[in-house]
């Protein structure tokens, strides 16, 4: 017979797993937001009383748990679009959510050894400074299931102007501990349901709060969608017919001020289509009264200099260069182990050089604007550097790497975030989803449908302003939670020591 002492914690493991799917079931395409502080409740609890190894342990299997499902997309690019076979591709992907389900379960590490069952501030402290650790300092980051994102629709919003992406998950992580402190602790109950209740009634308040305003005309956009799939992209055959089609839909919306094409929707080096396309291009556009945002590989000035590029046309010429480069997809890190293991698996990647960060402001319909290419949408300090002085955001992105995955979904919800933390309007040009019009407040203004040629038309309003996580971005909040996270250790330790000399006679 089984003794019931180990399958009570059998169970606490599987209910970690099951969090950790909860967990993603709280981010798009679901958009169950409130599946996400009960997924932490579980996670938090499971825990207490556990010892250093169980609490990793369940701290892992809520990671397989959760990016097992959450970034199960990366099998589709790898099979699909990398040319991997499936072996190789499942093994891929199998080491990729096995990395990265370590950093919850290191989370559980710092909380079981500091002792933070003892103290319902110190676990929000940690979850959030090792999801900072994972989406900003390792491997050029992986922000992606951040708690925050599922949140865009709860009270919990009204902080990300605020707080950003952190500070919001941090609010988040929070609620979850002091929910489960309600439910062990009946003398505190009534304290930690009213600072509970407080924290979501006011971020219900903050949702109504205007952070930036108008400063002039609305401005007609339209964005194209040429719905090509990546395993035809770059054939030689197909480039005619490529740049003819996003020609002709251009043709077609010259009364709009502004028309943007998605991530390199031209399929060659910018020195090869310079005089016989992009010549004639800008002319039409500087007739017709529109200005064009086009994105393309440029090639610089060294033999291996390759930029995943942005190119203005119309009244103004600039251009982009993308900075924050996509691990193990534009610039291969860990060389050369990387290199060899996927030359070995037949698997071509890029190999871009980064833009730099210091880079001017592109000009469109009159106005600055902050330019992302594709993952760069991810990084809250990456697009505020131009506020604010920028009037919009634009995304170019081609999430045709992904297919019909979570991927499109979970990156428009990334990119929702941006919105919302400028208080500004967002245009995002992808390949075959999901283009959309992205509102001040984060909400969908128009979304183009998956996997079809589309051109999306609206009038968006220039922004000025700035809203207070324009201003200081993600630092003053890590270093705030990393200050409390050493003023409650410190308290910790000097009420053991009280304690301690209390009880010695």
């Amino acid at each position: 017979m089984i003794p019931m002492p180990f399958l009570h914690t059998i169970y606490r493991d599987f209910f970690a797993l099951l969090a950790g799917v909860l967990f993603t079931l709280a981010f798009a395409p679901f958009n169950f937001g409130y599946l996400a502080p009960l997924a932490l409740m579980v996670l938090f609890a499971s825990w207490q009383h556990a010892s250093v190894w169980r609490a990793v342990l369940r701290g892992y299997v809520f990671g397989l748990g959760s990016f097992g499902v959450g970034v199960s997309w990366v099998y589709v690019s790898i099979h699909d679009f990398g040319g991997a076979g499936m072996l190789s591709a499942g093994t891929l992907t199998a080491m990729f959510v096995a990395f990265w389900s370590l950093f919850p379960a290191l989370a559980a590490l710092f909380a079981v050894k500091i002792g933070a069952g003892k103290n319902l501030f110190l676990v929000p402290c940690i979850w959030v400074l090792v999801e900072y650790f994972r989406g900003v300092m390792l491997l050029n980051g992986f922000p992606w299931l951040l708690g925050a994102y599922s949140q865009l629709a709860t009270p919990l919003s009204g902080y990300v102007p605020i707080f950003g992406a952190y500070g919001t998950g941090f609010l988040l992580a929070l609620s979850a501990a002091m929910a489960v402190a309600i439910l062990q602790r009946q003398k505190q109950r009534l304290l930690l349901g009213g600072g509970l209740a407080l924290i979501w009634l006011t971020g219900g308040v903050l949702r109504t709060v205007d952070w930036t305003h108008a400063i002039g005309n609305p401005i007609r956009v339209s964005m194209i969608q040429g719905n090509i799939s990546q395993d035809q992209k770059w054939r030689p055959e197909n480039r005619l017919d490529t740049l003819l089609l996003y020609k002709k839909l251009t043709e077609a919306h010259w009364d709009s001020d502004l028309i943007i094409w998605p991530e390199t929707a031209i399929p060659a080096y910018l020195s090869e289509v310079e005089t016989f396309f992009l010549a004639p291009l800008n002319i039409a556009a500087q007739q017709q009264g529109a200005d064009l945002i086009v994105s393309l590989p440029i090639e610089g000035s060294g033999p291996s200099e390759i930029y995943n590029g942005v190119i203005t046309l119309g009244k103004e010429r600039g251009q982009y260069r993308k900075n924050h480069l996509l691990p193990f997809g534009e610039y291969m890190p860990w060389q050369p182990v990387s290199g060899f293991i996927l030359n070995k698996l037949a698997i071509r990647l890029g190999d871009f050089t980064p833009g730099g960060g210091r880079q001017p402001l592109l000009k469109a319909a009159g106005y600055p604007f902050i330019t992302s290419i594709c993952y760069e949408d991810a990084f809250g300090d990456v697009n505020i550097a131009g506020l604010p002085d920028a009037a919009y955001l634009v995304n170019v992105t081609n999430d045709a790497w992904f297919g019909n995955s979570l991927e499109p979904h979970q990156h428009l919800q990334i990119a929702s975030m941006r919105a919302l933390e400028t208080g500004r309007f967002l245009l995002r040009a992808t390949n075959t989803g999901a283009t959309a019009v992205i509102a001040p407040d984060g909400s969908i203004v128009r979304l183009a449908p998956l996997f079809e040629t589309a051109v999306l038309t609206e009038s968006i309003t220039p922004m000025g302003g700035m809203t207070p996580y324009a201003g200081w971005g993600d630092r003053p909040v890590i270093v705030g939670l990393v200050i409390v996270l050493l003023v409650l250790l410190a308290f910790n330790r000097w009420a053991l020591h009280s304690k301690y000399r209390l009880a010695t006679p």
